[in-house]
């Protein structure tokens, strides 16, 4: 079944310092505190701000750990709660996959967790036999044109969107990130924050027209870009000065966001999925 056209606006629950990879590997006391508080104030903020209108959080299990109270307030204002790694990191090998979700089985059972997405939308293909054992329904780790829906096993994927400007491609594999090759390939990555934090008004007429055309667009935003973190983006300006193309990441794009939910209906991609399957 075709599902109906929805907005699927998605949250990467990530802490403040997640786009930087100097990060990654630090003991997750020191991460912890460096996250000072961030993850768990935010929260409260950005569901309110949400209103009636129902997205998918895709939450990193180490904050889950930090504030155990997150999944709980997600899912009691009627959000999905879906896996976005155990720490925040690329995961090019299965076998790192595969030991977050271990890391992650008894928050993820407790709350239902049926959908995951890879760290920087980064996958490989080894990986969905595992998602598919490990209960998911469904993962959004790729970037593909809006409306495409692509069976991997028992496991569908998602992708964030693209628009494809020099023809719709014909196959789907893992990875499909944004870079060079992509873009080049003649798709705009419309549904990264990146780009709307960069073409705000040009991503937002995209989102218009795709609805329009019956298709359900996918894309994401992450809680720092919603609720700026205390010094923002001062703290992070050694980040940018190593990479400025983290720039996009730290502009404040709630105003953005109102304007999403003011004119489109969204749902959870759960219930996308669901619908899908009918």
């Amino acid at each position: 079944m075709t599902p109906s056209p929805r907005l699927l606006l998605t949250i990467d629950y990530e802490s403040w310092f997640a786009p930087s990879r100097r990060y990654d590997f630090l003991a997750p006391e020191k991460r912890h505190t460096l996250d000072d508080g961030f993850s768990r104030d935010a929260i409260d903020p950005i569901l309110e701000k949400f209103g009636d209108a129902k997205v998918s959080f895709y939450l990193v299990g180490e904050l889950v750990e930090w504030y155990p109270e997150l999944p709980q307030k997600i899912m009691d204002a009627g959000h999905e709660v879906g896996f976005h790694c155990q720490v925040h990191r690329p995961l090019n090998l299965v076998e790192d996959v595969e030991l977050d979700l271990r890391h992650s089985v008894a928050w993820r059972k407790k709350y239902n967790v049926h959908g995951f997405r890879a760290p920087m939308i980064n996958t490989v293909e080894g990986v969905y036999p595992l998602l598919e054992k490990n209960g998911f329904t469904y993962s959004s780790s790729l970037y593909a044109p809006t409306g495409t829906v692509i069976k991997k096993g028992n496991v569908l994927e998602i992708p964030a969107s693209t628009l494809p400007l020099l023809g719709k491609p014909s196959s789907f594999h893992a990875p499909r990130r944004m870079d060079l090759p992509l873009v080049f390939g003649g798709e705009f990555p419309y549904g990264s924050s990146f780009m709307s934090g960069l073409f705000r008004k040009t991503v937002f007429k995209i989102i218009e027209k795709e609805l329009k055309a019956g298709l359900s667009p996918v894309i994401f935003l992450h809680p720092y870009e919603i609720v700026s973190p205390a010094n923002w983006p001062a703290r992070f300006a050694r980040d940018l000065l190593a990479n400025p193309l983290l720039y996009p990441f730290t502009l404040n794009k709630s105003s953005f966001l109102h304007d999403l939910l003011r004119n489109f209906s969204t749902s959870t991609v759960e219930a996308y999925v669901s619908e899908a399957n009918q």
